[in-house]
């Protein structure tokens, strides 16, 4: 099935059951999906790397608001978020560990021959292609500047 079959799915599950974090978190994602479709220039169906990276904005859009709330002392506010990442989350592939993103990186960094943080952008260019989806772009920046430096 289809991410946006699944969607669906999960929205009527939602309905149903009167689940309100849920279908606030996926009507979030349908509209981001409907508005992607309907940009100039994209096509009649979004690819399957377009929609994992509105998901995984969508996500990191909610992580981002409840560390803000978190940080403010508005626990209140920090949860619904935390809540509405969660459910969003089930819809990406699984992250790829710690360990196997350190893998790639010195994998990439010895196919490049980076000597230092000069190369940090060609490798991190590299790496980012290779773990579209599948590992988390803080992680990488972090994982790769402990290399280089």
């Amino acid at each position: 099935m289809s991410l946006q079959q699944d969607l669906m799915a999960a929205l009527k599950t939602a309905m149903k059951s009167k689940d309100q974090t849920a279908l606030t978190a996926l009507r979030a994602v349908k509209s981001s999906i409907l508005l992607a479709k309907t940009e100039s220039g994209a096509g009649e169906e979004l690819t399957e790397e377009q929609e994992l990276k509105i998901l995984q904005k969508q996500v990191k859009q909610r992580k981002d608001s409840a560390a803000i709330f978190i940080e403010q002392g508005r626990e209140d506010l920090a949860t619904p978020e935390l809540e509405e990442a969660k459910v969003i989350s089930q819809f990406l592939p699984e992250a790829m560990s710690e360990d196997a993103v350190v893998a790639v990186v010195e994998e990439v960094i010895g196919q490049v021959n980076a000597n230092g943080m000069k190369d940090m952008g060609k490798v991190m260019g590299i790496v980012s292609k290779q773990l579209a989806g599948k590992a988390d772009g803080k992680m990488i920046s972090t994982i790769v500047k402990a290399k280089l430096a």
